[in-house]
């Protein structure tokens, strides 16, 4: 990977494309009749900056952001947290920053998103009139997929890829456990929130074993072929944590057939697995409100259209983030905030009676494989004849074998990466 790469996505947080003349929906200038009301549905890296950047290029527009919670717990650096190397303060953050630029915060959760009568109708009561709604459902659980699990049983064996009260158990069952016990651990099918985040749990988990617990034992039961950025956390856990981590892949029966919670036990094919801790992260799909309000397809995420993030099913209303059908681009944070600059950009123009031009649009991703161990793969995408597409050339992946020097500066870059889009967002 180049050093402009390492360094100038950060760079990118702030980046859009210039949009350009007529309007996807054949809808008039909103602005023509009065103010323009625009609702953001969900807080997160996605949602929020969408908020933040439709009152960067247009303050007249009127937006409301509905989110349930007053204080936002991201996922990114929760398993920094998990690994003991953070407190949960370090990855929750406030909308003040978002309410002084303008945009009101409404504390609840919308129960649906009706796009023929432009309304968000709250669980609290009432409902927010709209000329264009951006939704950021985030992802929700297809827990009927595995026999024994349901939503209840993550009190006992705790999924942790919804942060917050999830990061914190398992980071009390895992400081419970005694030395010498056995951490299993069970990634999702594709696609799910956060391609590399179980390389990076497995990681942080590794390190905090190998300095509180050295004795314990990691076990992975995957049910996929392979996972993002394999050879280089492997060479990783090779390097900090021989002998430590067992990985099974789909080849290798780590295919997940059933659990029994009581037990902490979790059957495959052609065995079991029982577990001192357990970390079960089941298969996912769009997140709850996108679901009832007719904005997923029987994939259970949702079609959209790429220039704008209009959905395709519900005109008016824009789907963006983990929620939304934008391949190949992953459902990571740095994507959802950058498809939420794309998006603002274009609901700010088809307010105005223009449409959506050709956009680009940047990812990185990086992890910590230990505190001063950091890898990273980034991506710049385009549009072409109607779908997104990677840019030829762009890009990059973190060298194998590089020194630990190169390693260290990864870690920082990480760190770096965490409080640039943290701040960009509610700072």
């Amino acid at each position: 990977m180049t050093e402009l790469t390492r360094r100038g996505f950060n760079k990118g947080l702030g980046a859009t494309t210039a949009l350009g003349a007529l309007s996807l929906s054949g809808i008039a200038p909103a602005t023509a009749a009065g103010k323009a009301q625009v609702v953001v549905v969900g807080g997160g890296f996605g949602g929020a900056t969408a908020a933040k950047y439709i009152k960067r290029f247009d303050p007249k527009i009127g937006v409301t952001l509905v989110e349930p919670s007053k204080r936002f717990v991201t996922c990114p650096f929760s398993n920094t947290v998990i690994g003991g190397l953070n407190t949960i303060d370090y990855i929750t953050h406030g909308y003040d920053a978002l309410k002084g630029l303008g945009v009101e915060v409404v504390h609840d959760s919308a129960a649906a998103v009706d796009g023929a009568k432009k309304q968000v109708r709250l669980a609290g009561g009432g409902s927010i009139g709209f000329d264009r709604c951006i939704v950021a459902p985030g992802v929700d659980f297809r827990w009927e997929a595995i026999e024994g699990l349901d939503a209840g049983t993550a009190a006992r064996i705790p999924h942790a890829w919804k942060a917050g009260a999830q990061t914190l158990l398992l980071r009390k069952q895992l400081e419970a456990m005694a030395d010498g016990g056995v951490f299993v651990i069970s990634p999702p099918v594709n696609p799910f929130r956060c391609p590399p985040g179980p390389g990076e749990r497995i990681s942080l988990v590794a390190s905090y074993f190998k300095t509180a617990k050295p004795r314990s034992k990691i076990i992975v039961l995957d049910p996929k072929e392979k996972f993002s950025k394999e050879g280089l956390f492997k060479e990783g856990w090779a390097a900090l944590y021989p002998g430590m981590i067992e990985y099974r892949n789909l080849a290798e029966d780590g295919l997940v057939r059933r659990v029994d919670p009581a037990s902490r036990t979790l059957y495959t094919d052609f065995g079991e697995e029982t577990g001192d801790v357990v970390n079960f992260i089941p298969a996912q799909k769009a997140g709850k409100i996108a679901q009832v309000s007719g904005l997923a397809d029987k994939t259970e995420w949702c079609p959209i259209h790429p220039r704008s993030f209009e959905s395709t099913l519900q005109p008016g209303v824009h789907v963006i983030g983990d929620a939304s059908i934008a391949a190949p681009m992953p459902k990571s944070a740095f994507t959802a905030s950058t498809q939420a600059k794309v998006c603002a950009e274009a609901v700010v123009n088809l307010l105005r009676g223009a449409a959506p031009g050709a956009p680009k649009f940047i990812n990185v991703c990086y992890s910590l494989v230990g505190e001063n161990y950091g890898i990273s793969v980034a991506m710049v995408y385009g549009y072409r004849d109607g779908r997104i597409v990677k840019i030829e050339g762009s890009g990059g992946l973190s060298p194998s074998g590089a020194t630990p020097e190169f390693r260290r500066k990864e870690a920082d870059y990480t760190r770096g990466w965490y409080e640039s889009i943290s701040r960009d967002i509610w700072g």
